[in-house]
Order: structure tokens, then C-alpha cells, then sequence
């Protein structure tokens, strides 16, 4: 009976050594941190590796992260300056640096910057109206950071960033949002097509005058090329005329061959010819009945039989025209004396 005892005893002795040794040696994995309290005081913070302590009189408290966190708090609802409550989502990247402040400093030192990122962001946003406060992200993350460093930094924490993940306005501010922001595209889209629109008219005013300015530079170019071309034919003319010497005969020829034309208009009922005409359908007469005398181109080259032939009906032809001219002439100064004048001014 009694070795059985001696060996329970034993194995318990042996049960407790091992968990003594068990509890003296500590293993702080890296980047972590563990305080230590000796006797209920703080005795010191073990680092990452290996450590030893002494058991039943050494307390070693659970591990701390030392690693940059980021923390996500839900919506908060802030009260803008112009009295419209948004609800603001907010990011936090913090870091532990001390190990023994962030456990004997603050009770919880999560809760405690939650709650002062919520006070600090009501206070910067409170300052601010619904449009400025959706504009200005930057300049509220710098306030907010600037405030959470220095009221964490007797905690043993640092902040390194704050940024606001979403601001909501209420959904009537968001209609109303919406609305604008479409009203502000029309007003651009209405723009865009009337400056379009005075473009394409002043390219059109624009096409419009360089072609009644090429047109009007082409009409003017034909004027001149006609003027120019009918000044060269009456010049012709003039010098043919002058190169052949047309004595009166001819020229009285010419002014029976208009005469017919002259009655030809359906308003032409009443004409006048003036008193020389019968003088000169006299020397008309008198020059088809005397013999022409010969140019000197007629005389140097025989004349043709046919072309004679030719020339002596024509010139019958001539001859009975002309007896019936003075004949009508004649007629006519008989008829209306009181009307034409025994000669024409001159």
C-alpha cells in the first residue's frame, strides 16, 4: 500500500515540475509584445524570442499587436453646418509603439480612438456645409489625423492614416443631386450643340462669301474678256470698213436693206422715212443701171461666165427692189406731208 502512495506522490511532484517548467518559458512570436507584472506591479515587456519567468510570482499578460492596424468604424451620422445629417463611414490605420502604455494607459484603447475619431469628425464636419464637405475629404482627413496623433500619443499609439470611406447624404439631397447634376449636362449638351450650330453657320457665311466673292470675280472677268472681245470686232470692223473705202452707193444700199426691218415689229403701224430717202433710192437705181468700173482685183483676173451670170440677176433683182422702194416712197411723201418735214434736222 505504501509504494503505491510514493508513486502517486511522485508523479504528481513530477506533473508539477513539468507545468512549473512549462510556465517559466515563454515564446513571444515577432512583431508582438507581452507585459509583465512581478508581485501585481509592472516588471517589465518580454520581446519576441525566447524569455523566462518566474512562475506563480511573474504574470504575463496576453499578447499585444504591434503591426500597423486598420480599423473600419461603421456609419456615424454628422450634422453638417447648413443642418443636413449625412452618415459618414471612416478607415483608421493606427500602430501600437508601446507596449506598456497601450495596456496600462487605456483601459481599451480600440474603443477610445473609435470614440474620438466620431467626436473629432463631428466637430470638423460640423463646420462645414453639405457641398464643402464632399469637396474637402483631404482637408478632413488632415484635421482628424492631426487631432488623433496627438491625443493617442500618451497611449502608445500612432496613427498614420485616416480617410473617410463614403458620405451619404439623405436620398431627398440625392435627388436633388441627381437632378442638378442633369440639368448641369443638359445646360453643357445645349451649349456644345449651339456653339456647333454658330460654327457651321459662320463656315457656311464664311463658304457663302468666298464663293459670291469668286463669282463676282469670274462675272467681272467675262464682262471684260466680252468688252474686250467686242472692242476688237467693232475695231475690225471699223478697220475693214475704212481698208475698203464704202462710197455712198453702198452705204445707200445698206439703208434700203434695213428698211424692211424696220416694219417688221407687230407694234410698228406708223414709220417715217425721212424726205432724202428718194434721192438716194436714185443714186441706188442709178448705180445698178450704170456700169461699175472695174477694181484693179477684177481687172488683173478674168471674170467668171457663171459669177457674171450670177451677178446680173442679182443685180435685176436689185434694180426691180429698188423701183418699188421709190415707188412706196413716193407714195408715202404724198400721203402724210404734214407730218414728216420737207428735210431732217441735222
Amino acid at each position: 500500500m505504501e509504494t503505491p502512495a510514493f508513486l502517486i506522490a511522485g508523479l504528481l511532484v513530477a506533473l508539477f515540475a513539468l507545468f512549473t517548467v512549462v510556465r517559466a518559458v515563454r515564446i513571444v512570436p515577432q512583431a508582438r509584445a507581452r507585459n509583465v507584472e512581478r508581485l501585481g506591479r509592472y516588471y517589465r515587456t518580454l520581446n519576441p524570442g525566447l524569455n523566462l519567468v518566474i512562475p506563480y510570482i511573474d504574470r504575463v499578460h496576453p499578447l499585444i499587436d504591434l503591426r500597423e492596424q486598420v480599423v473600419s468604424f461603421k456609419p456615424q451620422p454628422v450634422i453638417t453646418e447648413d443642418n443636413l445629417v449625412v452618415e459618414i463611414d471612416t478607415v483608421l490605420y493606427f500602430q501600437v509603439t508601446d507596449a506598456r502604455a497601450a495596456f496600462y494607459e487605456i483601459a481599451n484603447f480600440l474603443q477610445a480612438v473609435e470614440q474620438l475619431t466620431v467626436t473629432t469628425l463631428r466637430n470638423v464636419v460640423g463646420s462645414m456645409d453639405l457641398e464643402k464637405t464632399l469637396t474637402s475629404r483631404d482637408t478632413i482627413n488632415s484635421q482628424l489625423r492631426g487631432v488623433l496623433d496627438e491625443a493617442t500619443g500618451k497611449w502608445g499609439l500612432r496613427v498614420n492614416r485616416v480617410e473617410i470611406k463614403a458620405i451619404d447624404p439623405p436620398q431627398t439631397i440625392k435627388d436633388a443631386m441627381q437632378k442638378q447634376m442633369r440639368a448641369e449636362r443638359d445646360k453643357r449638351a445645349a451649349i456644345l450643340g449651339a456653339e456647333g450650330q454658330r460654327q457651321s453657320q459662320i463656315l457656311t457665311a464664311e463658304g457663302d462669301k468666298q464663293a459670291a466673292v469668286l463669282r463676282a470675280e469670274g462675272n467681272r472677268t467675262a464682262a471684260i474678256l466680252q468688252a474686250e472681245g467686242q472692242s476688237r470686232a467693232i475695231d475690225e470692223v471699223f478697220q475693214a470698213v475704212h481698208r475698203n473705202d464704202p462710197d455712198p452707193k453702198l452705204l445707200a444700199y445698206q439703208y434700203l436693206q434695213t428698211l424692211p426691218q424696220l416694219a417688221q415689229g407687230s407694234g410698228n403701224n406708223f414709220w417715217v422715212i425721212p424726205s432724202e430717202i428718194t434721192s438716194a433710192l436714185q443714186g441706188v437705181s442709178k448705180a445698178f443701171t450704170e456700169q461699175l468700173p472695174r477694181s484693179p482685183a477684177t481687172r488683173e483676173k478674168p471674170v467668171d461666165e457663171d459669177m457674171t451670170a450670177q451677178a446680173a440677176s442679182d443685180t435685176a433683182q436689185a434694180e426691180e427692189a429698188a423701183a418699188e422702194a421709190v415707188a412706196d416712197a413716193a407714195k408715202t411723201d404724198r400721203a402724210i406731208p404734214e407730218v414728216l418735214p420737207s428735210e431732217p434736222p441735222r
